[in-house]
């Protein structure tokens, strides 16, 4: 009995420590932020910050542009714990597959251990397809409405904390204003002075033409 009892013990630490380490995959595997593109993972890492910080504006932006019922993601969120950015990306591809919010979320619960990125691709939104590029200009377009304008594909990262909700217009929005005043500035003097030039050379043709006759 003597004998057994420390291969007992061992074995027994050795379950327990396995038990352990199953669990922490467990609570780590559910959200994979992989979809192979780049710029995307960038945007729903600042989509997940932006829907922990500011909640309402983030439902409000599901429900109102993505068609997803608002008791629903309150569901998701509250209930069921899910990162904003699942909720996002799981709303925004079945909005551009046209398919309710819902279907989306129970393909995903099959095999949540795949992550987004493999049933994206199976669903046949994978990256360089149509649909993914409509899922990014739909991105592009949420970026918009939360008043920080972003390029598709170009290298930005955005601090919501600084750029969010209650902090004014953001760095982006004042540059896109600024660019378009000063394009209409611009454009307005071009058009001024080929006007100018204009009106001078049809006066001097007809003081030329009157001096003739």
């Amino acid at each position: 009995m003597s004998m057994s009892s420390p291969r007992t013990l061992a074995l027994a630490v050795c379950l327990a420590l396995s038990a352990a380490a199953g669990g922490a995959q467990a609570q780590t595997v559910g959200y994979n932020i992989r979809t192979g593109d780049i710029w995307v993972d960038n945007r729903l890492g600042e989509i997940n910050d932006y829907g922990n910080r500011y909640r309402d504006p983030f439902i409000n932006e599901l429900s109102n542009n993505y068609g997803a019922p608002r008791q629903y993601i309150n569901e998701l969120l509250t209930v069921r714990h899910w990162a904003p950015a699942d909720v996002y990306y799981a709303c925004a591809i079945a909005h551009s597959l046209n398919r309710p919010c819902s279907e989306i979320v129970s393909e995903y619960d099959r095999n949540p251990g795949q992550g987004w990125g493999v049933m994206a691709k199976r669903l046949g939104i994978k990256p360089g397809s149509k649909a993914f590029h409509d899922f990014k200009r739909g991105t592009v377009s949420t970026y918009d409405r939360w008043g920080y304008p972003v390029v598709m594909d170009r290298d930005v990262h955005v601090d919501w904390s600084k750029h969010g909700p209650g902090h004014g217009k953001s760095k982006g929005d004042t540059d896109g204003k600024s660019h378009a005043k000063s394009h209409a500035k611009s454009h307005a003097k071009s058009v001024g002075k080929s006007h100018g030039k204009s009106h001078g050379e049809s006066k001097g043709k007809n003081k030329h033409e009157h001096k003739n006759k």
